[in-house]
């Protein structure tokens, strides 16, 4: 069947693979042959292959909520939701609600992206305060929501979380509803809707991050039951072709240092930010200065990567308006670096509780 009358289906593709992801959902309606096309894997691989994929940066971001001076000490918990930042083209968005939840996400629940798909799992209803162990995925393809099995084991909270990009979510850690620390793990495939148990960490890890980078899934730092708040230093790493914790590196981290600025670039390169810097890993072993963070994004302080950028949001003072910068490298020999202001809405001004980035 031609996707195009008229056109060779390989000049069609061409054509086709211009739209941009904005438009996905509206293309399966056209014909059953483009339904078929938008829908397969090849056709995304030749929008890559061919330097027209879009990058999405995904944000769990603050309502901004103006502070006054009357509010007393404790204000009210802001509604969070699922923003989207084009860096390409500056645009910012908002993804539709999750269904059963028109008062914002899940507090501290996690998301990744999957292919074509958001994940998000987990976290607190953020009017009962009720730990879930819901799944829900959007498709961006079609622009919807669909519920997913629920996450296995104990209601847990604060786990680690990350994806292989590909099809498969991991969670680690986190603590359950007594806040016993937790060192159970699960992989969630999304194109079957099912979760498997993988083996256990060697130690309990509540707080603590998920990367994933060279099929192996980190997960870094985080504390036991009984030494709440004083975060480890080490690393745990899942190999997926092995099945098996393989590494347990106990000088990943100086002691009582939160991991959550903890990210890694597509070519492996990991990244943190500490002590107003952001710092390279080394080796594998040390963590090298390789520049300043801006003083107006000090606080508060989340990282989100994609290809060789890092995109850093923060605020120059706790209830402040949240701020974003671009970290990139430059091209060349020199390879200078540099930070690059960010034009935020004031709809966008929100503090940012998790994040994550897709390649559509």
């Amino acid at each position: 069947m031609e996707l195009i009358p008229g056109l060779p289906n390989d000049v069609a593709r061409e054509c086709l693979i211009r739209v941009t992801y904005q438009y996905f959902s509206a293309v399966p309606d056209v014909c059953k042959a483009w339904k078929h096309e938008i829908g397969s894997s090849q056709f995304h691989q030749l929008r890559k292959n061919s330097g027209l994929s879009q990058t999405i940066v995904v944000l769990a971001q603050a309502d901004p909520v103006p502070v006054s001076e009357s509010a007393g000490k404790y204000s009210p918990v802001p509604a969070y939701w699922l923003n989207t930042y084009e860096p390409e083209t500056g645009t910012w968005d908002r993804l539709p609600a999750i269904p059963g939840y028109p008062n914002g996400i899940p507090l501290f629940c996690q998301c990744a992206g999957v292919g074509r798909s958001l994940v998000v799992i987990g976290g607190w209803n953020p009017v009962t305060w009720e730990v879930s162990n819901a799944v829900y995925v959007y498709d961006f393809t079609t622009a919807t929501w669909r519920r997913g099995s629920n996450m296995p084991g104990p209601l847990r909270s604060l786990f680690a979380c990350a994806s292989d990009s590909d099809r498969t979510v991991f969670v680690a850690g986190g603590h359950d509803q007594e806040k016993n620390a937790l060192s159970s793990a699960f992989a969630y495939d999304v194109a079957y809707d099912k979760w498997v148990q993988i083996i256990d960490m060697e130690r309990q890890r509540d707080e603590c991050k998920g990367i994933f980078t060279g099929g192996k899934f980190h997960v870094i730092g985080g504390y036991s039951t009984h030494m709440q708040g004083k975060f480890e230093k080490s690393v745990e790493v899942y190999d997926t072709l092995t099945s098996t914790w393989v590494q347990v590196d106990k000088d990943f981290m100086e002691t009582g240092t939160c991991p959550k600025t903890c990210v890694t670039t597509e070519e492996g390169t990991m990244y943190r930010c500490t002590s107003g810097n952001i710092e390279v890993l080394m080796n594998g072993d040390l963590w090298r200065k390789i520049a300043e963070v801006p003083e107006d994004i000090r606080v508060g302080l989340h990282v989100v990567t994609w290809q060789d950028k890092l995109l850093v949001t923060g605020s120059d003072r706790y209830g402040g308006s949240c701020n974003t910068y671009v970290f990139e490298f430059g091209k060349g020999k020199a390879k200078e670096k540099y930070w690059k202001k960010v034009e935020t809405p004031n709809d966008f001004s929100g503090h940012v509780q998790i994040g994550c980035s897709l390649e559509m």
